[in-house]
C-alpha cells in the first residue's frame, strides 16, 4: 500500500510539473500558389525568407508551446512517410496542386484513421487537382469551392457565431464587425459540417440571396476538419483573436480539445432564409420575428427551402449583371413560400 501511495504521488508530482504533458503538435504547413498569390503567402520580395503565414503560424507555435511548424510550398513533399512525422496538415493554397493520386489517398486515410487532422485556411477552398478515386475529391473532402468573392478587402460584415458554444470560437465575440475579403462556396454540402460562423446579412452588403459559411468543422471518420473563409488581409493576422483561433483549430483537429464537429443543416438553413428575406429588402426586426417562427417549421420543409435557394445559383452567375429575370421569378416563388410559412 505505501508503494502504491507513493506511486500515485509520484505521478501526480509528474503530471503538475509538466514532466507528463502532452507532446507538442507537429504541423506541416503548406502554403503553395498554383494560381492567385495572396499576400500572405507571398516570399518577401527579392527573398527566399518565410512567408507572413509561415512567421505567424512559429510565433503562435512557439508562444503558445502548443505545437511546432514546419512549412513548404511544394506540394510533393506531402507522402505517406512524411505523414507518419506529424500530426495536423494546414492548407493555404490555390490552384491545381501536384498532389498524386498515391498521395491523396494516403492523405485521406490519414485523417479518416484518426492520425491526422486538416485545417483549411481562406484559398484552401480555391484548390483542386484531377482525382477519380477511391475516396472523396479534394473538394468533396473541404466541403466547398470557391465561386467568387463579392465581399472584397477590407468590405464591412458582420460575423455571427453559429452552432452552439465550441472551444475553436471562444476567442470571438458572439457577434462582431469585421472587414475581410469572404468567399462563397459552390459544391458545398450543409449535411455534411457543424458551421461556426456565417455572414449576417441584415448587417452585411448582400449582393446575392446566398448562405455565406465563415467557418466550419466536419468530421471524417475518426478524424476532424476544421475551415476558415478567413485569412486574405495581412493585417487579420495581426488579430489576437484570428491568431487564437488558429491556435484551437489546431489544438482541436489534434483531438486536444472538446468540440462538436456534428452537422447542423437545419441551423444552416434557417440562415439561408435569413438571407433570402435580407435580399428582398426587409427589416431586421421583421427578418428576426419571421426566423422565430420557421424555427417551429417542419424540419422537411425547412431542409427543402433552403436547399431551394441553393438552386437560385445557375439562375444568376456572377457575371452578367443584366439578366437576371429567370432568376428573379424563380427566388420570388421561394420567397414567398417562405413568408407564407412565416405567417402560420
Amino acid at each position: 500500500m505505501t508503494r502504491l501511495l507513493t506511486l500515485v504521488a509520484l505521478v501526480t508530482a509528474l503530471a503538475c510539473s509538466g514532466a507528463l504533458a502532452a507532446p507538442k503538435i507537429r504541423v506541416l504547413y503548406l502554403d503553395q500558389s498554383v494560381g492567385w498569390l495572396h499576400a500572405p503567402v507571398a516570399r518577401p520580395k527579392n527573398s527566399n525568407g518565410p512567408t507572413l503565414s509561415e512567421v505567424a503560424l512559429a510565433e503562435i507555435g512557439g508562444q503558445s508551446g502548443a505545437f511546432s511548424v514546419e512549412s513548404t510550398q511544394d506540394a510533393r513533399q506531402i507522402t505517406p512517410e512524411k505523414l507518419k512525422t506529424i500530426d495536423v496538415l494546414i492548407f493555404y493554397t490555390t490552384g491545381e496542386l501536384p498532389i498524386s493520386a498515391a498521395n491523396w489517398q494516403a492523405i485521406q486515410r490519414w485523417v479518416e484513421s484518426g492520425q491526422g487532422g486538416f485545417v483549411g485556411l481562406h484559398s484552401a477552398t480555391d484548390t483542386h487537382w484531377n482525382y477519380s478515386g477511391p475516396g472523396q475529391t479534394y473538394t468533396a473532402f473541404i466541403n466547398g469551392k470557391f465561386a467568387g468573392h463579392p465581399w472584397t478587402q477590407g468590405t464591412p460584415l458582420t460575423i455571427q457565431s453559429l452552432g452552439g458554444s465550441n472551444p475553436v470560437n471562444k476567442a470571438w465575440p458572439q457577434r462582431f464587425a469585421y472587414a475581410e475579403e469572404i468567399y462563397q462556396y459552390s459544391d458545398y454540402d450543409p449535411s455534411k459540417v457543424r458551421v461556426l460562423q456565417a455572414l449576417d446579412f441584415t448587417e452585411t452588403p448582400l449582393k446575392r440571396p446566398w448562405f455565406v459559411p465563415v467557418t466550419w468543422t466536419r468530421q471524417i471518420g475518426k478524424g476532424r476538419l476544421f475551415q476558415t473563409n478567413l485569412g486574405h488581409t495581412p493585417s487579420t493576422w495581426d488579430d489576437p483573436r484570428y491568431r487564437a483561433q488558429l491556435l484551437d483549430a489546431i489544438r482541436w483537429t489534434a483531438h486536444r480539445l472538446p468540440g462538436s464537429a456534428t452537422p447542423n443543416p437545419e441551423e444552416q438553413a434557417l440562415w439561408a432564409l435569413r438571407s433570402l428575406m435580407a435580399y428582398s429588402g426587409m427589416t431586421k426586426a421583421d427578418i428576426e420575428a419571421r426566423v422565430a417562427k420557421l424555427a417551429k417549421a417542419d424540419k422537411a420543409w425547412l431542409l427543402d427551402a433552403a436547399a431551394r435557394t441553393a438552386t437560385l445559383r445557375p439562375l444568376w452567375p456572377a457575371k452578367p449583371e443584366d439578366d437576371k429575370a429567370a432568376f428573379d421569378k424563380a427566388y420570388r416563388a421561394v420567397l414567398n413560400d417562405v413568408i407564407a410559412h412565416s405567417e402560420r
